[in-house]
């Protein structure tokens, strides 16, 4: 005998799937199916990438690159054009500093990721800002929220981009829990040839990420101990 669903239950799981296929495709950090992303290397050496989006955010991506610097670890920062006008200097330092800058889109707007035309002049914009900076242009690119279409990969592969998936060190830490939460959850997701994100700004607006820098520094640390080293995103790659 056969069960019917109420029209309205039915419907709300239809739709239910639909959001979650949905997220998994043009969201997640895993979904390969408009092109590769990679979100880990193949690799059983213990070694992770450490990289930073949203930035460069004052004091804070100098607090980082502190830390860096003292624990001699080489990370990836993946940087916000409008966030570049305001500190050029801070993306100069890192990149003398041996650290890997990527394009992370001009405005990090939601709604200017999902039209080609929008997306193309968010991607180039940044592009040409860094390349003043740094002397070469960036090769590597996260989409903001890790968005993508199936335009953005033929964007990408027209300016010669890779683009750059990654976990998320926390799932709130954006809105900044404490640090110990933050370096817990990351230190859990860190396995051979892991790519985490951690956010040294918020949005390209700013915003406090003090949690974030004293959580980074817990990590290096704990890994260290744990017998990691660590790799910029194109080291880690080349390694895999």
């Amino acid at each position: 005998m056969s069960v019917r669903l109420p029209k309205a239950r039915s419907g709300a799981a239809i739709a239910a799937v639909t959001a979650t296929a949905a997220y998994w495709t043009t969201m997640s950090s895993y979904s390969q199916l408009y092109g590769a992303f990679p979100y880990r290397a193949r690799t059983l050496e213990r070694v992770v990438a450490l990289t930073f989006d949203d930035g460069p955010n004052e004091p804070h991506t100098s607090r980082l690159a502190d830390i860096l610097a003292t624990e001699d670890v080489r990370a990836t920062f993946f940087q916000v054009g409008r966030c570049i006008e305001r500190h050029p200097e801070v993306t100069a330092r890192l990149a003398a500093a041996g650290h890997l800058i990527g394009n992370h889109s001009y405005s990090h707007q939601f709604h200017r990721c999902w039209n080609d035309a929008t997306m193309r002049l968010e991607i180039d914009r940044t592009q040409t800002m860094l390349t003043e900076i740094l002397g070469t242009p960036p090769v590597y690119y996260r989409p903001p929220w890790l968005l993508r279409t199936p335009s953005l990969f033929r964007t990408l592969n027209e300016r010669g981009l890779t683009p750059i998936s990654g976990e998320f060190c926390h799932a709130f830490e954006p809105v900044q829990p404490p640090a110990a939460a933050i370096a817990r959850r990351a230190l859990a997701k860190a396995r051979p040839g892991a790519v985490l994100i951690f956010h040294d700004g918020f949005d390209g607006r700013g915003g406090n990420r003090a949690h974030t820098v004293q959580a980074v520094r817990i990590v290096i640390r704990e890994l260290k101990r744990r017998g990691y080293r660590f790799a910029t995103i194109d080291e880690l790659l080349a390694a895999a």
